[in-house]
């Protein structure tokens, strides 16, 4: 999704670091699916007249049990705050429609088997929509092959991020390396994977591997008794046809 904000001339200066506010709203009904709130990468604060803010984020949908139209409404907030006058269709009470699109059937999607290497989903506590499962040394995932180059997307944290050691993860399609990085904590891979990558064979398959996996149980700092070997925790990964 990209966002752009252009400040009015005549604005004054912003009293303030304020949160955009993205919800997605259902056609009719307007009842809320899920939303994208954030912060803006420069703070409303620094905002001046005639300024362009312009930025990028990549969502991933959740499973909704709606398919049809869907309206994108937007506005700036503080929390237990107030909101920011806006020039746009105003909805009511400085929420501001964006757009509309369509929302399709999940079963458009590439379907993404996880098979060696996983632990069961969990779930924050504190919002069901946020779920990951953390991989053991080597997770393995497969898919149908669609005899066509994919961009394959891994969001994902690991270790630095609970202890503050690095550790190295390699993506594979069969024996070929196709990514390696080192996650600093929540982190974006996106992997053009070619057709000849792929291979011929009606599945495919890919292999995300760590140099250094983890107990909690065996770390006193974390207090935390999970007795399980943890590689990096995967918030999301999916598949998409170029």
């Amino acid at each position: 999704m990209n966002y752009r904000f252009v400040v009015s001339p005549q604005a004054g200066k912003i009293d303030g670091d304020y949160y955009v506010f993205v919800h997605f709203l259902e056609g009719g009904s307007r009842e809320m699916m899920w939303t994208d709130d954030h912060l803006p990468p420069v703070p409303t604060s620094q905002w001046r007249p005639k300024q362009t803010i312009e930025y990028t984020r990549t969502m991933f949908t959740p499973v909704y049990p709606y398919v049809g139209e869907a309206t994108v409404e937007l506005g700036l907030y503080k929390p237990k705050g107030r909101r920011l006058t806006l020039a746009g269709n105003d909805k009511g009470h400085q929420s501001y429609e964006m757009l509309k699109f369509e929302l399709l059937p999940q079963t458009e999607n590439i379907f993404l088997i996880y098979k060696d290497g996983w632990h069961p989903t969990e779930v924050a506590s504190d919002n069901p929509v946020i779920e990951w499962q953390w991989t053991k040394k080597e997770a393995t995932l497969a898919f149908r092959n669609p005899k066509r180059d994919v961009l394959f997307y891994l969001h994902a944290d690991g270790l630095v991020a609970t202890t503050g050691e690095e550790q190295t993860v390699t993506v594979r399609v069969g024996d070929r390396l196709a990514d390696s990085f080192s996650p600093k904590g929540e982190t974006l891979r996106k992997v053009k994977l070619t057709s000849a990558q792929l291979g011929a064979a009606e599945m495919a398959e890919v292999k995300i591997t760590v140099d250094k996996t983890f107990v909690p149980a065996l770390l006193p700092a974390l207090k935390n008794p999970d007795p399980r070997e943890l590689g990096i925790r995967v918030f999301h990964v999916f598949v998409e046809p170029l």
